[in-house]
């Protein structure tokens, strides 16, 4: 069995709450150390290979008739040939071709085939001859992808979706019915090649099964991208990790963000496991570090001067439990301490602010809300500055004249490319670190294994 990775949990929050204050926030850094991942080691492959987790991939290539223009069919092609050629060997693997239904392009029948120098030549010479023709019915694909992983329930289950196009051929409810099967069976990232596809689309099937997506508007870029994401995929040391928050009586949990690397709201993802206790989903787990934000909130204020435990959080694969840590709440008449702010809950804040700013601006954009759609992202403009998201400025100045940076005067341009105002809507929820020095202005704490306290 694979040894799973170090996991640390970091605080970071200022504890003091003002007399009657009910509301605590804080940003919960979970890192994980893969001594898997070490370079120099000095073990040798075979016991490199012991110590990672077993692993099963799925790669869905879209193949409908779009896929014949432009050159994405034979990008994706060579995007697939290299997602499979750096498979590790002893992984269990699947090329589907997507259109009105999925097919099987390698191994031959509903089955994952073991990795080797053998299966992967194959698989490659399979990809050749893949042809586009027919339709987009993607919720089928994924039906075909959990059921390829059925029986490998204790291995990192990963699936690469690539499509050109919207979900034409087959309901709404018919993807919703598919992604509710799939939920918790796999994970699944994606990519949308060209600007013929639906960034919407695309976000709630990779938020359902806790992936991420991008827009790939060139489809030279496919290549390095299955590369990336096959790669990460197979860093991955431990399948299924959940985040348990505990909440004293007389609270409860308003809402867990997941902030790095982007802006995923897990609230409702929740899933009661005791006593004031509820689980969330984080997916499977490398060498890594992602953050999330915890936001508390206290039915009863308590007097000046008491102390509480507002949260406690804990980090599980299985029932191992791997790192734990506290939300602590203070009471307090000193203003100097109530008011002072934790440097990452702003910037976390700020970057969830943004995302939805973005959001509200590009829909009110499309629907020909000039007034909506220039306030809102003229607000993004002075929210990516405060946060340091350059890539967002820029991206921003694509969409909008801009006027005035610091107070968000903008005007939006007349003449955009979809394929900017795509990047836009699409990268709008990838966050970036707070930089070096911006941590909490509140005491934080470390943990790397659990603390006395509730079950």
């Amino acid at each position: 069995m694979s040894d799973v990775p170090e996991f640390t949990i970091r605080v970071d929050q200022n504890p003091y709450l003002p007399a009657g204050g009910r509301e605590m926030h804080a940003i919960v850094t979970v890192e994980a150390h893969s001594s898997a991942g070490e370079e120099a080691t000095g073990e040798d492959d075979d016991e490199t290979e012991r110590r990672r987790a077993p692993a099963a991939e799925v790669i869905l290539i879209d193949t409908s008739g779009s896929m014949s223009y432009r050159g994405k069919m034979a990008a994706a092609k060579r995007a697939a040939r290299a997602a499979v050629n750096v498979l590790r060997d002893g992984v269990r693997f699947a090329v589907v071709a997507g259109a009105n239904r999925p097919r099987m392009i390698y191994p031959q029948g509903e089955r994952l085939v073991v990795a080797d120098e053998t299966s992967r030549r194959n698989a490659v010479l399979a990809v050749a001859r893949l042809e586009a023709a027919g339709g987009t019915a993607i919720g089928s694909w994924l039906r075909l992808a959990e059921r390829l992983f059925t029986g490998y329930d204790g291995a990192v289950r990963h699936a690469i979706l690539l499509t050109d196009g919207k979900n034409q051929h087959e309901s709404a409810e018919e993807l919703d019915a598919a992604l509710r099967v799939c939920t918790g069976r796999f994970l699944c990232d994606a990519r949308g090649v060209g600007t013929d596809w639906d960034v919407a689309e695309l976000r709630k099937i990779t938020s359902a099964l806790l992936g991420g997506f991008l827009d790939v508007p060139d489809p030279a870029d496919l290549e390095a991208d299955f590369l990336a994401m096959t790669r990460a995929a197979m860093g991955k040391e431990v399948a299924d990790v959940s985040l348990r928050v505990w909440t004293p009586r007389h609270a409860r949990l308003r809402f867990v963000k997941q902030m790095v690397p982007a802006v995923e709201d897990l609230t409702g993802r929740r899933v009661e496991s005791g006593m004031q206790t509820g689980d969330y989903p984080l997916g499977a787990w490398g060498d890594e570090s992602r953050e999330y934000h915890l936001c508390v909130e206290v039915d009863e204020p308590g007097d000046v001067g008491r102390q509480m435990r507002a949260a406690w959080v804990k980090l599980f694969a299985g029932d191992a439990a791997l790192a734990s840590g506290n939300v602590l709440a203070e009471w307090t008449d000193d203003e100097t301490r109530s008011t002072r702010i934790s440097g990452r809950v702003a910037h976390h804040t700020g970057q969830s602010e943004l995302a939805d700013a973005i959001q509200s601006g590009l829909e009110a954009r499309r629907e020909g809300d000039e007034d909506t759609a220039t306030a809102r992202l003229g607000r993004a403009v002075v929210l990516a500055r405060e946060v340091g998201n350059e890539q967002i400025s820029d991206l921003l100045d694509r969409v909008v004249d801009v006027i005035d940076p610091a107070r968000g005067t903008v005007r939006l341009k007349r003449d955009v490319s979809k394929a900017d105002e795509m990047s836009l809507d699409t990268r709008s929820v990838r966050t970036v670190r707070t930089r070096h020095g911006d941590a909490a202005d509140g005491p934080g704490e470390k943990r790397s294994s659990s603390q006395e306290g509730p079950p």
